[in-house]
This record gives C-alpha cells, structure tokens and sequence, in this order.
C-alpha cells in the first residue's frame, strides 16, 4: 500500500509541476536597443564553425573505430 501512495505522490507532482514552473521570457535582439542602433542576432553573435568541425572530426573518428572493429571482428 506504501509503493501505491509513494507512486501516486511521485506522479501528481511530475504532472502538477510544469504547471507552476514558468521559464523567463527570451531576450529582446540588439540588447534592447532602437531597431536601427545594430544588427546583433538574439544569440549574440557567437561564431560556431570551430567546435562545428570539432564535432564532424569527432563523428568521423568514432565512425571509422566502429567500421575497423566490425571489420576485424568479421575476419576473426
């Protein structure tokens, strides 16, 4: 009877507390400013192709393992 309540409690509040977790609104582009004062996009302008090809290095590596391990694993 105790797992019933403790599965009920865990569940009424997983399905109650979106209702009362509000996020904080996004933040106005050009940090607020008059519309013709700048062109900073919403994200601030951060530069992504170094960890871009970071992550397409990274990708490549982890899928060529998998390829040399299937293959040996196929001639053995």
């Amino acid at each position: 009877m105790k797992k019933v309540i403790k599965l009920l409690v865990v569940t009424a509040f997983f399905l109650t507390a979106p209702l009362f977790m509000m996020a904080q609104n996004p933040p106005h582009p050009n940090g607020g400013s008059a519309p013709g004062s700048g062109n900073t996009p919403v994200g601030g302008g951060a530069p992504i192709g170094g960890g871009l090809i970071i992550m397409l290095a990274l990708g490549m590596g982890y899928g060529a393992r998998k390829i040399y391990d299937a293959r040996r694993k196929v001639l053995d």
